[in-house]
């Protein structure tokens, strides 16, 4: 399966953006998908994830109450809508499919990646 990741881009810190990404095929359609990002310099972290029917959803303390993560399963796609931006959370951000669970695992789980999106927030 691919994940094709887009919707990043520059903004200025309070601002929000939305990440979208489009699956290749169904494969995914009844596992966990989420968010991961990476900063320069930092080791990758998880965001935000959701089991594949949207009834377990969690986000790293960083971003609780200003990202939410959604779903569209006719659309067959993952989005990540974020608001009240600062300038912390420039990154790349990827999309993840968990490859064997209808969950989403933060960590230790086998994963399907996509291509990451930039994400930058200016002061």
């Amino acid at each position: 399966v691919q994940l094709q990741a887009s919707g990043g881009g520059l903004v200025q810190a309070g601002g929000s953006l939305r990440l979208s990404c489009a699956a290749s095929d169904r494969t995914v359609s009844n596992n966990g998908m989420g968010w991961f990002r990476q900063a320069p310099g930092k080791e990758r972290e998880f965001v935000a994830g959701r089991s594949w029917n949207g009834g377990t959803i969690y986000y790293a303390d960083t971003v609780k109450g200003r990202f939410t993560i959604s779903r569209d399963v006719a659309e067959n796609t993952l989005y990540l809508q974020m608001n009240n931006l600062k300038p912390e959370d420039t990154a790349v951000y990827y999309c993840v499919a968990d490859a064997s669970s209808p969950y989403f695992r933060a960590s230790g789980g086998r994963y399907y990646w996509g291509k990451g999106t930039q994400v930058t927030v200016s002061n």
